[in-house]
């Protein structure tokens, strides 16, 4: 109860609705739509495969849904590095949980469920309520103030370590899919709520010429690394990253992706250069 209190989700000794939100043990006897609904799709809406609805309180449907994403909806697949088997998600975990947290932080309690739907190319979560006055969406993709719909659950969500309050969650949604090479995420207002919409299909090309007679694919980052490279033989990962407003081990990813295709070489460390082994 003093956890509680020190929330500020107390009043009079009573519970407030944003405790039966967060915390309570069947919210859904009071408000019948804190649930979120998961359908499988295939080629558009009218195809449906199959479904699920997930109900409780936030704190389990943060955790409930993406167990749910990850072994139902969801494919991994599945690479091996020597006799290690490494597994890689369709899409950014940092994209789906910033996605999902946006959607049961921001939504309005009185209206639809949470709806996340998934299709063979493209993922989209919704909630009902409408943005702020005065915030819209081109805001949402470039650095703006946080305004939650609910702050005393917003409050608690920070406390927890689950948000930052700083107005940063569409951003990271959008750089988490920049750095995994896939294009540019989707937010729309629609319905009386907002949809985000994250793309699988990564954007590549052929880039760099030939090594010998092999035709080198690089994918859209790994030519931007490539371009910079050849501008300055000499620039560091640290440059890069910088230049392309990704972190350094994304580049280091890009760096040793560009050497098995023997794109590049490395000379030297700190003060080395990089050496380009295409034709050109």
């Amino acid at each position: 109860m003093q956890i509680i209190d020190k929330l500020k989700l107390l009043e009079y000794k009573k519970f407030k609705r944003g405790a039966l939100i967060l915390f309570g043990k069947d919210p859904n006897r009071f408000y019948p739509n804190i649930q979120v609904k998961i359908g499988r799709f295939g080629k558009d809406s009218t195809d449906l495969k199959f479904q699920e609805t997930i109900e409780g309180n936030l704190i389990h449907l943060l955790y409930e849904v993406q167990v749910q994403l990850n072994y139902k909806f969801l494919t991994r697949p599945v690479d091996f590095e020597g006799m290690h088997r490494i597994e890689k998600g369709e899409y950014p975990v940092a994209a789906l949980r910033e996605m999902l947290l946006n959607a049961l932080v921001h939504r309005s309690y009185m209206g639809a469920p949470v709806q996340i739907r998934v299709f063979d190319d493209r993922l989209s979560v919704w909630n009902e309520g409408a943005l702020p006055k005065g915030l819209d969406i081109i805001s949402l993709k470039k650095e703006h103030n946080s305004r939650p719909r609910n702050p005393k659950i917003a409050d608690t969500c920070f406390k927890a370590g689950y948000i930052d309050t700083w107005g940063r969650g569409t951003l990271k949604i959008i750089n988490s899919c920049k750095e995994a090479e896939l294009p540019e995420p989707e937010i729309i207002e629609i319905d009386g709520g907002v949809q985000v919409t994250i793309f699988k299909t990564q954007v590549g090309g052929q880039v760099g010429g030939q090594a010998g007679n092999k035709l080198i694919t690089l994918t859209t980052r790994q030519g931007e690394v490539l371009k910079l490279i050849k501008s300055n033989p000499k620039i560091s990962r640290k440059g890069i990253a910088q230049k392309l407003g990704i972190n350094e081990s994304a580049v280091q990813k890009h760096t040793d992706a560009l050497k098995k295709k023997f794109v590049i070489e490395r000379e030297g460390e700190t003060t080395g250069r990089w050496i380009i082994l295409v034709d050109e």
